[in-house]
Protein backbone atom coordinates (compact mmCIF):
# COMPACT_ATOMS: atom_id res chain seq x y z
CA UNK A 1 0.00 0.00 0.00
CA UNK A 2 1.23 3.48 -0.87
CA UNK A 3 -0.52 6.58 0.47
CA UNK A 4 0.88 10.04 -0.24
CA UNK A 5 1.34 12.13 2.93
CA UNK A 6 -0.97 14.87 1.61
CA UNK A 7 -3.87 12.45 1.10
CA UNK A 8 -6.69 12.50 3.68
CA UNK A 9 -8.13 9.12 4.66
CA UNK A 10 -11.04 9.54 7.06
CA UNK A 11 -11.31 7.14 10.00
CA UNK A 12 -13.42 4.13 9.05
CA UNK A 13 -12.42 3.96 5.39
CA UNK A 14 -11.31 0.50 4.29
CA UNK A 15 -8.39 0.14 1.89
CA UNK A 16 -7.48 -3.09 0.10
CA UNK A 17 -4.07 -4.55 -0.62
CA UNK A 18 -1.75 -2.89 -3.11
CA UNK A 19 -3.65 0.41 -3.12
CA UNK A 20 -1.92 3.55 -4.41
CA UNK A 21 -3.38 6.87 -3.27
CA UNK A 22 -1.74 9.93 -4.77
CA UNK A 23 -1.35 13.49 -3.47
CA UNK A 24 -4.32 15.53 -2.28
CA UNK A 25 -6.85 12.72 -2.51
CA UNK A 26 -9.73 12.63 -0.02
CA UNK A 27 -11.39 9.36 1.04
CA UNK A 28 -14.55 9.59 3.17
CA UNK A 29 -15.15 7.43 6.23
CA UNK A 30 -17.73 5.11 4.60
CA UNK A 31 -15.67 4.30 1.52
CA UNK A 32 -14.43 0.79 0.73
CA UNK A 33 -11.58 0.51 -1.76
CA UNK A 34 -10.64 -2.86 -3.25
CA UNK A 35 -7.24 -4.33 -4.02
CA UNK A 36 -4.76 -2.76 -6.44
CA UNK A 37 -6.76 0.44 -6.89
CA UNK A 38 -4.84 3.49 -8.12
CA UNK A 39 -6.00 7.04 -7.37
CA UNK A 40 -3.64 9.39 -9.19
CA UNK A 41 -4.11 12.73 -7.40
CA UNK A 42 -6.82 15.13 -6.22
CA UNK A 43 -9.47 12.40 -6.33
CA UNK A 44 -12.47 12.75 -4.00
CA UNK A 45 -14.48 9.69 -2.98
CA UNK A 46 -17.42 10.37 -0.69
CA UNK A 47 -20.46 8.76 0.92
CA UNK A 48 -21.11 5.03 1.05
CA UNK A 49 -19.03 4.14 -1.99
CA UNK A 50 -17.39 0.86 -2.91
CA UNK A 51 -14.56 0.80 -5.44
CA UNK A 52 -13.83 -2.61 -6.99
CA UNK A 53 -10.45 -4.25 -7.50
CA UNK A 54 -8.05 -2.86 -10.08
CA UNK A 55 -9.92 0.42 -10.61
CA UNK A 56 -7.88 3.42 -11.79
CA UNK A 57 -9.07 6.98 -11.14
CA UNK A 58 -7.41 10.04 -12.65
CA UNK A 59 -7.05 13.57 -11.21
CA UNK A 60 -10.04 15.69 -10.19
CA UNK A 61 -12.58 12.90 -10.53
CA UNK A 62 -15.28 12.85 -7.84
CA UNK A 63 -17.19 9.69 -6.94
CA UNK A 64 -20.11 9.21 -4.57
CA UNK A 65 -20.93 12.83 -3.80
CA UNK A 66 -24.52 13.87 -3.06
CA UNK A 67 -26.91 13.77 -6.02
CA UNK A 68 -28.11 16.89 -7.83
CA UNK A 69 -31.73 16.12 -7.00
CA UNK A 70 -33.82 18.61 -5.03
CA UNK A 71 -35.81 15.73 -3.52
CA UNK A 72 -32.68 14.36 -1.87
CA UNK A 73 -32.71 14.99 1.88
CA UNK A 74 -29.51 13.28 2.92
CA UNK A 75 -30.94 9.76 3.10
CA UNK A 76 -28.54 6.83 3.00
CA UNK A 77 -27.55 5.80 -0.52
CA UNK A 78 -24.55 4.33 -2.28
CA UNK A 79 -22.28 4.31 -5.30
CA UNK A 80 -20.64 1.15 -6.68
CA UNK A 81 -17.75 0.96 -9.15
CA UNK A 82 -16.94 -2.43 -10.69
CA UNK A 83 -13.57 -4.13 -11.04
CA UNK A 84 -10.98 -2.84 -13.53
CA UNK A 85 -12.96 0.23 -14.53
CA UNK A 86 -11.00 3.32 -15.59
CA UNK A 87 -12.30 6.76 -14.62
CA UNK A 88 -10.52 9.64 -16.31
CA UNK A 89 -9.94 13.27 -15.36
CA UNK A 90 -12.81 15.39 -14.10
CA UNK A 91 -15.46 12.68 -14.15
CA UNK A 92 -18.38 13.09 -11.71
CA UNK A 93 -20.41 10.10 -10.50
CA UNK A 94 -23.11 10.83 -7.91
CA UNK A 95 -24.61 8.39 -5.43
CA UNK A 96 -28.23 7.27 -5.57
CA UNK A 97 -31.45 8.54 -4.02
CA UNK A 98 -34.23 6.82 -2.09
CA UNK A 99 -36.62 7.65 -4.92
CA UNK A 100 -34.45 5.74 -7.42
CA UNK A 101 -33.54 2.69 -5.37
CA UNK A 102 -30.59 4.22 -3.55
CA UNK A 103 -27.76 3.01 -5.79
CA UNK A 104 -25.67 4.38 -8.63
CA UNK A 105 -23.60 1.62 -10.19
CA UNK A 106 -20.92 1.33 -12.86
CA UNK A 107 -20.00 -2.17 -13.96
CA UNK A 108 -16.74 -3.97 -14.60
CA UNK A 109 -14.16 -3.08 -17.26
CA UNK A 110 -15.77 0.24 -18.15
CA UNK A 111 -13.97 3.31 -19.47
CA UNK A 112 -15.41 6.67 -18.43
CA UNK A 113 -13.51 9.42 -20.23
CA UNK A 114 -12.68 13.02 -19.38
CA UNK A 115 -15.38 15.27 -17.86
CA UNK A 116 -18.23 12.78 -18.26
CA UNK A 117 -21.09 12.97 -15.76
CA UNK A 118 -23.10 10.01 -14.43
CA UNK A 119 -26.06 11.18 -12.36
CA UNK A 120 -27.84 9.60 -9.41
CA UNK A 121 -29.44 6.15 -9.65
CA UNK A 122 -27.85 5.28 -12.99
CA UNK A 123 -27.05 1.66 -13.75
CA UNK A 124 -24.13 1.24 -16.13
CA UNK A 125 -23.37 -2.31 -17.28
CA UNK A 126 -20.06 -4.04 -17.95
CA UNK A 127 -17.61 -3.12 -20.73
CA UNK A 128 -19.32 0.21 -21.41
CA UNK A 129 -17.35 3.09 -22.94
CA UNK A 130 -18.47 6.63 -22.13
CA UNK A 131 -16.50 9.22 -24.10
CA UNK A 132 -15.44 12.76 -23.16
CA UNK A 133 -18.07 15.28 -22.00
CA UNK A 134 -21.00 12.88 -22.05
CA UNK A 135 -23.83 13.83 -19.67
CA UNK A 136 -26.10 11.07 -18.37
CA UNK A 137 -29.24 12.07 -16.48
CA UNK A 138 -30.61 10.36 -13.40
CA UNK A 139 -32.09 6.84 -13.46
CA UNK A 140 -30.57 5.99 -16.86
CA UNK A 141 -29.81 2.32 -17.54
CA UNK A 142 -27.02 1.51 -20.00
CA UNK A 143 -26.61 -2.19 -20.74
CA UNK A 144 -23.37 -4.13 -21.34
CA UNK A 145 -21.00 -3.26 -24.20
CA UNK A 146 -22.75 0.00 -25.14
CA UNK A 147 -20.78 2.93 -26.56
CA UNK A 148 -21.70 6.53 -25.76
CA UNK A 149 -19.73 8.90 -28.00
CA UNK A 150 -18.38 12.34 -27.15
CA UNK A 151 -20.65 15.13 -25.88
CA UNK A 152 -23.80 12.99 -26.09
CA UNK A 153 -26.62 13.79 -23.66
CA UNK A 154 -28.99 11.13 -22.30
CA UNK A 155 -32.32 12.15 -20.76
CA UNK A 156 -33.40 10.90 -17.34
CA UNK A 157 -34.95 7.40 -17.16
CA UNK A 158 -33.80 6.38 -20.66
CA UNK A 159 -32.61 2.81 -21.34
CA UNK A 160 -29.74 2.09 -23.73
CA UNK A 161 -29.73 -1.52 -24.89
CA UNK A 162 -26.85 -3.97 -24.95
CA UNK A 163 -24.22 -3.26 -27.60
CA UNK A 164 -25.92 -0.04 -28.75
CA UNK A 165 -24.07 3.08 -29.85
CA UNK A 166 -25.08 6.69 -29.24
CA UNK A 167 -23.32 8.99 -31.70
CA UNK A 168 -21.31 12.06 -30.77
CA UNK A 169 -23.28 15.20 -29.83
CA UNK A 170 -26.49 13.18 -29.88
CA UNK A 171 -29.36 14.21 -27.63
CA UNK A 172 -31.29 11.05 -26.81
CA UNK A 173 -34.58 11.26 -24.93
CA UNK A 174 -36.06 7.80 -25.59
CA UNK A 175 -34.93 4.19 -25.22
CA UNK A 176 -32.46 2.81 -27.77
CA UNK A 177 -32.85 -0.82 -28.80
CA UNK A 178 -30.04 -3.34 -28.23
CA UNK A 179 -27.38 -3.15 -30.96
CA UNK A 180 -28.99 0.01 -32.34
CA UNK A 181 -27.22 3.20 -33.41
CA UNK A 182 -28.78 6.58 -32.63
CA UNK A 183 -27.60 9.91 -34.00
CA UNK A 184 -28.78 13.50 -34.10
CA UNK A 185 -30.58 15.97 -31.89
CA UNK A 186 -33.23 14.83 -31.35
CA UNK A 187 -31.90 11.34 -31.77
CA UNK A 188 -33.12 8.98 -34.45
CA UNK A 189 -32.43 5.27 -34.81
CA UNK A 190 -30.27 5.14 -37.95
CA UNK A 191 -29.61 1.40 -38.04
CA UNK A 192 -27.78 -1.26 -36.11
CA UNK A 193 -24.27 -0.98 -34.70
CA UNK A 194 -22.75 -3.08 -37.47
CA UNK A 195 -19.15 -2.26 -36.60
CA UNK A 196 -19.65 -3.25 -32.97
CA UNK A 197 -21.47 -6.44 -33.95
CA UNK A 198 -18.69 -7.48 -36.33
CA UNK A 199 -15.99 -6.70 -33.79
CA UNK A 200 -17.78 -8.87 -31.25
CA UNK A 201 -17.59 -11.82 -33.62
CA UNK A 202 -21.15 -11.95 -34.96
CA UNK A 203 -21.14 -13.93 -38.21
CA UNK A 204 -22.42 -12.75 -41.59
CA UNK A 205 -25.50 -14.99 -41.61
CA UNK A 206 -26.59 -13.73 -38.21
CA UNK A 207 -26.07 -10.13 -39.30
CA UNK A 208 -28.30 -10.72 -42.33
CA UNK A 209 -31.08 -12.11 -40.15
CA UNK A 210 -30.83 -9.04 -37.92
CA UNK A 211 -31.00 -6.80 -41.00
CA UNK A 212 -34.13 -8.59 -42.24
CA UNK A 213 -35.77 -8.28 -38.84
CA UNK A 214 -35.02 -4.56 -38.78
CA UNK A 215 -36.75 -4.20 -42.16
CA UNK A 216 -39.89 -5.79 -40.75
CA UNK A 217 -39.81 -3.56 -37.68
CA UNK A 218 -38.98 -0.38 -39.61
CA UNK A 219 -39.99 -0.74 -43.28
CA UNK A 220 -38.13 1.20 -45.98
CA UNK A 221 -39.36 4.43 -47.50
CA UNK A 222 -41.98 4.89 -44.81
CA UNK A 223 -44.14 2.02 -46.10
CA UNK A 224 -45.87 1.10 -42.83
CA UNK A 225 -47.19 -2.43 -42.62
CA UNK A 226 -49.35 -2.48 -39.50
CA UNK A 227 -48.76 -0.94 -36.08
CA UNK A 228 -45.45 -1.36 -34.27
CA UNK A 229 -46.89 -4.06 -31.95
CA UNK A 230 -48.10 -5.93 -35.03
CA UNK A 231 -44.68 -5.64 -36.66
CA UNK A 232 -43.03 -6.93 -33.49
CA UNK A 233 -45.30 -9.98 -33.58
CA UNK A 234 -44.47 -10.52 -37.25
CA UNK A 235 -40.72 -10.22 -36.62
CA UNK A 236 -40.99 -12.68 -33.73
CA UNK A 237 -42.76 -15.19 -36.00
CA UNK A 238 -40.12 -14.87 -38.71
CA UNK A 239 -36.89 -14.37 -36.79
CA UNK A 240 -37.62 -15.11 -33.12
CA UNK A 241 -35.19 -18.04 -33.01
CA UNK A 242 -32.25 -15.69 -33.49
CA UNK A 243 -31.10 -14.71 -29.93
CA UNK A 244 -30.10 -11.14 -30.73
CA UNK A 245 -33.32 -10.49 -32.63
CA UNK A 246 -35.26 -11.93 -29.70
CA UNK A 247 -33.39 -9.61 -27.35
CA UNK A 248 -34.36 -6.61 -29.48
CA UNK A 249 -38.01 -7.68 -29.61
CA UNK A 250 -38.22 -8.27 -25.86
CA UNK A 251 -36.69 -4.83 -25.26
CA UNK A 252 -39.18 -3.17 -27.62
CA UNK A 253 -42.12 -4.84 -25.89
CA UNK A 254 -41.03 -3.50 -22.51
CA UNK A 255 -39.87 0.09 -22.98
CA UNK A 256 -39.41 2.56 -20.16
CA UNK A 257 -41.86 5.38 -19.67
CA UNK A 258 -39.75 7.37 -22.14
CA UNK A 259 -40.78 5.17 -25.08
CA UNK A 260 -38.61 4.04 -28.01
CA UNK A 261 -36.30 6.17 -30.14
CA UNK A 262 -38.00 6.99 -33.44
CA UNK A 263 -36.39 5.48 -36.54
CA UNK A 264 -35.43 7.49 -39.55
CA UNK A 265 -36.62 6.15 -42.93
CA UNK A 266 -34.11 3.51 -44.01
CA UNK A 267 -33.19 3.71 -47.69
CA UNK A 268 -30.58 2.25 -50.04
CA UNK A 269 -29.63 -0.55 -47.68
CA UNK A 270 -28.94 1.67 -44.68
CA UNK A 271 -29.63 0.20 -41.27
Amino acid sequence: MEVHPTAIIEKGAILGNGVHIGPWCHIDSNVIIGDNVRLHSSVSISGRTKIGNGVEVYPFATIGLAPQDLKYQGEDSECLIGDNTIIREGVTIHRGTAFGGGTTSVGKNCLVMVNAHIAHDCCIGNNVIIVNNVVIGGHVCIEDNARIMGAAAIHQFVRIGRGAMVGGKTGIERDLIPYGTAMGNRARLVGLNWVGLKRSGVQHDELQVMRQALRVLYPRNGAIDGSLPQRIIRARELFGKEPKVLEILNFMENPSKRGLTIAQIFENGDG
